[in-house]
């Protein structure tokens, strides 16, 4: 499992070095560089948790309670740094967050423990770590990306050497994470541009209704059954995607 993720942060970091070249992008300064490490610290641990929350815990418990509090802190954290956004951007944070715990919901009838602890840690740490990277000087975005991605290869190796897990992925999936290195670089990326274009209660909100896109590709390409709260939970965030939208223009 977590040699899966190292490989993908490394190439999402590779990658990432090629477009800060690219773009000409100068290199940040001491206090740029200590958010990106902090930034790469939190999103280590925070994926970390989530892979092995969803592990060994209950899936309808881990992924919704991430799910909401990735969402909240950055919400939180952007209302007391930039302020109270209008009334229907509100609208649709409270629309966009309900229906994040909708669509992250799971049928899971395991037995075993619920996993709550380690969805609180994987939520609190993915959520500072959007508040963190709001906090980089505008206009670096990849050289960050490249840092903190190299922090998180640190912290990776150090946990893959600690539990001796197997980190060597069969030859067949390594373009498929070679291809989830991209575009989770390619996500990274946008939302460090959102956050810096615009409001990160807005940005980080909207970032969080991604599992959507995971249960409308499962429904399309695995032919997955939507459940009613996924259907209700998509509903809702395409009206609070409307509602933002309108509130911020």
């Amino acid at each position: 499992m977590f040699g899966v993720v190292l490989m993908s942060q490394v190439t999402g970091m590779v990658l990432a070095a090629a477009f800060a070249i690219i773009r000409g992008e100068g290199f940040p300064g001491p206090t740029d560089i200590g958010l990106s490490v902090l930034a790469g610290i939190l999103g280590g641990i925070g994926i970390s948790a989530l892979y092995r929350g969803l592990a060994v815990g209950k899936m309808g418990i881990v992924a919704p309670i991430t799910g909401i509090l990735a969402a909240v802190i950055p919400v939180i954290a952007g209302i007391v740094f930039e302020g109270w956004p209008t009334v229907p951007v509100l609208v649709g944070i409270a629309f966009a967050l309900v229906a994040v715990i909708l669509v992250s919901r799971v049928p899971d009838e395991r037995g075993g423990r619920s996993g709550l602890g380690l969805a609180l840690l994987a939520g609190t740490t993915i959520g500072l770590f959007g508040v963190v990277m709001s906090r980089v000087t505008d206009g670096h975005v990849f050289v960050p990306l490249v840092i903190l991605r190299a922090t998180e290869g640190v912290l990776l190796g150090a946990i893959i050497l600690l539990t001796r897990d197997q980190w060597r992925p069969p030859r067949r999936l390594v373009p498929a994470i070679l291809g989830v290195g991209l575009l989770d670089m390619t996500g990274n990326a946008t939302y460090i541009l959102a956050i810096q274009t615009g409001a990160l209660a807005v940005a980080s909100v909207l970032s969080a209704l991604y599992p959507i896109t995971t249960v409308i590709l499962a429904a399309v390409f695995l032919k997955e059954r939507l459940a009613r709260s996924h259907a209700i939970g998509i509903v809702l965030a395409g009206a609070a995607i409307a509602l933002i939208a309108a509130g911020s223009a």
